[in-house]
This record gives structure tokens, sequence and C-alpha cells, in this order.
């Protein structure tokens, strides 16, 4: 028996690193499927050839409303029901700082990563608001370690961040008593997420520099680079309905203990 036991999650950005994890434990769980909205079209085969009809995979682009009301229809018309909204999908900044950033390319760089950090989740939320009523279920953000402290990416990257902790308060209170809003605020790990187009980052991979790993475990008090695997519980715990009834507004931070020493990469 799962935390999980017959529960639907709609997951975005699931092909690869975090989301995927997300999506393996949650089946794990005993959750009865799992509804997708996956950008890259590889991957989104890839979900279908690998979990076959455990999964309904979308794909599109969580800055397009509609895409995100076909992810939500795809997985009513798979599953029945859905039961958790995981806005997971991200772009990051690589660190560009605001020296470093082009005067002729920051607004174009604000706006790609806002849309995608920021605005796909609002409007996955707001796709999924219906059926999620019907099920007294939740929304949960993944947030980052630079929703809270500086250095875990750029301006833009953290300013993305700190709006979506704006976001679990505000919609937390919104769609109380219906509808549980949290998040998840997991620290650097080794993943896919790519760049900006408007700086020519996109092609960048956080799995590619050397040594991440071992800089993230310099920097923890735990001494540990987070794994996607390792950081998919709270997310478990926040869909469970049964575990996590009272929590609302809330974001569990998943970083080695980065806010114990007042995290600062400079």
């Amino acid at each position: 028996m799962g935390w999980l036991n017959g529960q639907v999650a709609l997951i975005t950005g699931a092909g690869s690193g975090l989301g995927r994890a997300i999506l393996v434990r949650f089946l794990d769980e005993g959750a009865k499927g799992i509804g997708v909205l996956e950008f890259d079209a590889e991957k989104a085969q890839k979900l279908t050839e690998d979990f076959g009809d455990k999964v309904v995979v979308t794909q599109g682009d969580v800055r397009s409303m509609e895409d995100n009301q076909k992810a939500v229809a795809a997985t009513v018309a798979a599953f029945g029901r859905i039961d958790t909204f995981i806005g997971n999908a991200g772009v990051f900044d690589y660190f560009l700082s605001i020296k470093e950033l082009a005067p002729e390319s920051i607004s174009a760089a604000f706006d790609e990563l806002f849309a995608v950090n920021v605005k796909g989740c609002l409007l996955g939320a707001k796709a999924s608001i219906e059926e999620l009523t019907k099920t007294s279920g939740s929304i949960i953000f993944t947030l980052s370690n630079a929703a809270f402290y500086p250095s875990g990416g750029g301006p833009i990257y953290t300013a993305s961040k700190h709006a979506l902790v704006g976001l679990v308060k505000q919609l937390g209170n919104e769609l109380a008593p219906e509808i549980r809003v949290n998040g998840v605020a997991p620290g650097g790990m080794k993943t896919e997420l790519g760049g900006l187009q408007a700086t020519g980052t996109k092609a960048q991979k956080l799995n590619e520099i050397p040594d991440f790993d071992s800089m993230i475990e310099n920097l923890t008090p735990l001494k540990i680079a987070t794994t996607p695997e390792g950081c998919c519980g709270p997310y478990v715990l926040l869909a469970s309905t049964e575990n996590a009834a009272s929590m609302t507004g809330v974001i569990i931070n998943t970083d080695g203990g980065l806010g114990i020493i007042g995290f600062n990469l400079d």
C-alpha cells in the first residue's frame, strides 16, 4: 500500500530529471496514472514507451494556456480525475549576473525565463482548478534554494523562484479550503535543466558542469549533492490527503541544510 493509491497527478516537464523522478515515485506510491505536459517531443515519446498506459503525455508548451488545458483534458480522459497538479517545468539563467547580462538581451531573457518558470505554473494551476476542486486536490510548485538565498542562479532565475513563493502563498489563500497549494525547494542537482535562447545558453545543461556534485557537497552542512530521486518524498507527502490535510502555503526545503549557514556562493 502506498501513500497515493488511486490518485492521479499532472506533472509539467516530466520528461527527465526531477519531473521524471517524481513520476516514477508517484507510480511506486500507488498512483493510478500520471498526465504529463512535456515540451520535448523525443522525451514525450520516451515516456510513452517506458510507461505505457500508466501515463498520458501531451507534447506542448507550459507557456500556452491551450496546451495546459489539453493536458488537463487528456489526463481526465485517460484516468477520470486529477488529484495533484505539479508545476515543475523550468529553465535556468546559468548564473549570469546583472553585470554580465547584455543590455540588448536582458528584456528577452527576463520574458523567456519568467514565461516558463512563473507563467507556466500560473497557467497550469488555472487549467487544473476545476478538476482539483472536484477531488479536493492539491497544487505543488517546484521552487529552488534560489527562492530563499542568493547565488543559486543569476538575478532573473532568483527573481522567478522568489515569485513562486508569493504564488504559493497567494493561491494557497485564494483556493482554500477546496485546494491545498504548497511547494518543494530543492538544492542544486545534476539534471538536464536548460538555459535561455536570449543569452545563448539554451544548449547548456547542469549535468555538464564539471565537478558539479562536489561543489554542492562542499557547500551543504549535510555534505550531500541533492538528487532528483532524493527530493521526491516531500512531493509524495504534500500530495497525500491523508498525511498533509492541514498543509497549505507550505514550502519544504530539500537543499542539504543551506539555510543553516546563510548560503551564498560568493
